[in-house]
């Protein structure tokens, strides 16, 4: 997703929850500040959908829960919930979960040029603190690259780049797919 500054007075979380309820568009929260979630790009959202419709069939096997950009993610119970472009939880809290995800296991990001410093400063650094998770994706929207963050042992958490030839591992769900098969059907460098 695109994401847009905006600039209204700070929010308490429970303000926030309310106010959000409210709005046409999505906002994440990060500690009394909001930023406005617009729609992204074509080729943004067919590699989120690729990868959805690729995962959906494994995870539902398994007990897990696959969701894309329309569901909030809580980093901490104050503060922020942000809006992943995918997100994966197996916990039973989460499977049945009404407002938002609070134990990911899997958070990806798909970036974007509006999207890729604030996905790989701010969310990265909040991201890893949670302590459920076990990979973080970032896919980029431009070419042909995926990035992932596996917590290693203890707090270590380590940085696998790809290249277009390569299989993506996700060892937290067990699951396996060509990087290709992220890009099937996606145009770069179109205008229009």
């Amino acid at each position: 997703m695109i994401a847009t500054p905006q600039q209204p007075s700070k929010m308490t979380i429970e303000e926030y929850f309310e106010w959000e309820l409210q709005q046409n568009i999505r906002y994440e929260y990060t500690h009394g500040e909001i930023v406005a979630m617009t729609g992204g790009t074509i080729p943004h959202n067919d590699i989120a959908l690729n990868l959805y419709r690729t995962l959906y069939p494994h995870l539902r096997s398994r007990g897990c829960r696959a969701n894309v950009s329309d569901v909030k993610v809580q980093v901490s119970p104050q503060s922020p919930y942000y809006y992943p472009d995918l997100v994966v939880s197996c916990d039973p809290q989460d499977i049945n979960a009404r407002n938002f995800i609070q134990k990911p296991k899997l958070i990806v990001e798909v970036l974007s040029p509006s999207t890729s410093s604030r996905d790989r400063g701010e969310k990265l650094t909040n991201y890893l603190t949670i302590p459920t998770l076990q990979e973080y994706l970032l896919i980029d929207s431009e070419k042909i690259s995926v990035e992932r963050y596996c917590r290693g042992e203890g707090r270590m958490w380590l940085y696998y780049p790809s290249k277009a030839v390569d299989t993506i591992a996700l060892s937290s769900i067990e699951f396996e797919c060509a990087i290709e098969l992220l890009y099937d059907g996606v145009v770069f460098n179109s205008s229009c």
